[in-house]
């Protein structure tokens, strides 16, 4: 996935124009004058892949700008022109690595659902996670923060989720009244919670227990508004 930000998303790199002056040549770059330049999505590429290398072996608290641009053979003053932080680099860096979540369609309403669940839980995992969990203390204190980290990580399974509820209710199975964002955050967002408080990887017993304790019992349609018609399959059952 190419490093510039996405349209309509919101965007806290302060990203500069793309002539030498911002590139591996620019001033303080002195090592690396010998190489072949890098610019724009080449050179912001390499930056992000050092960054969740950096974030991978030594954490969001031990991350430096010095180090990424070592790693990345960039100068420093390169970074700094496109990021004025390391909060700005990470969160650009987790864009950049924003996984899109497939809607699966196996006509089966459980299995569909631990399906989205399990993408969910493997998104958190890895380089991108430290980087989600090392921001949590930084978005106390930075609205525009909290925003993007939404859009970014927080609100992307809602529309997956949404379509498989949406596709579960067309087959009978799911109330129409659960097809709401709310009822859509309840399995994602417990995800990210256990993720938060107990990192990766997240056991799939914890996932199953998600989805047939808390999402299949809020969302199964029920007749004359008792038993449910379907306990976690596309079909009703005796």
């Amino acid at each position: 996935m190419r490093g510039t930000a996405r349209p309509g998303r919101p965007k806290l790199a302060v990203m500069a124009s793309s002539d030498s002056a911002t590139g591996d040549d620019a001033p303080g770059a002195d090592t690396y004058r010998n190489k072949p330049r890098r610019r724009g999505d080449e050179l912001n590429d390499a930056i992000y892949a050092a960054t969740l290398a950096e974030l991978t072996e030594s954490g969001y608290a031990d991350l430096t700008m010095e180090r990424v641009a070592a790693r990345a053979k960039a100068s420093k003053g390169s970074l700094y022109r496109r990021w004025p932080s390391r909060t700005e680099l990470v969160v650009d860096a987790i864009r950049s690595h924003q996984p899109e979540h497939a809607v699966p369609d196996s006509g089966d309403l459980r299995a569909d659902l631990l399906t989205l669940m399990g993408k969910v839980s493997a998104s958190l995992e890895g380089p991108r996670g430290e980087a989600v969990r090392g921001l949590a203390v930084e978005v106390t204190r930075n609205p525009e923060l909290l925003r993007t980290l939404r859009a970014e990580v927080m609100d992307s399974a809602v529309p997956p989720m949404l379509e498989v509820l949406r596709r579960g209710a067309v087959r009978g199975v799911v109330r129409a009244s659960a097809l709401t964002p709310l009822v859509a955050q309840v399995g994602p967002g417990l995800i990210r919670q256990h993720f938060m408080a107990y990192g990766a990887p997240i056991a799939t017993q914890f996932i199953e227990d998600v989805v047939d304790q808390v999402v299949l019992p809020l969302v199964i349609a029920h007749v004359d508004g008792d038993a449910p018609i379907a306990k976690a399959g596309s079909t009703p059952r005796p």
